[in-house]
């Protein structure tokens, strides 16, 4: 199952999340770095757009593991609470249309 890995000790901002969401995710230079664009990146990763490294196959699932979620909390817990929203919103759009979700988000 493909994993991506952000660094929650490296998150102490906005500007530092999308820092690291760009290099994780592998978003393309237009990339937004805004909640929109980040949701705009994660919502095909079925379709091989070009806007992630990641391109799941038919019923795979991206792990998203925030690695130091205890500090991300402490520093900047609305991120944390951003993060959970949009991640179950990209999965409510995926059974909108009768697939999988596609995203898994763990906080280590």
């Amino acid at each position: 199952m493909p994993t991506a890995r952000l660094n929650g000790e490296l998150i102490t901002d906005w500007e530092s999340f999308h820092t690291e969401c760009e290099k994780v995710f592998g978003f393309p230079d237009f990339y937004g770095r805004n909640m929109n664009a980040w949701v705009d990146c994660l919502s095909y990763l079925r379709d091989d757009d070009g806007m992630s490294k990641f391109v799941l196959k038919e019923n795979e699932v991206l792990t998203i593991e925030v690695q130091h979620s205890e500090k991300l909390r402490a520093a900047a817990p609305d991120i944390v609470e951003d993060l959970q929203f949009c991640v179950a919103m990209i999965n409510e759009r995926c059974e909108d249309y009768e697939e999988t979700a596609t995203l898994k988000l763990a906080l280590l």
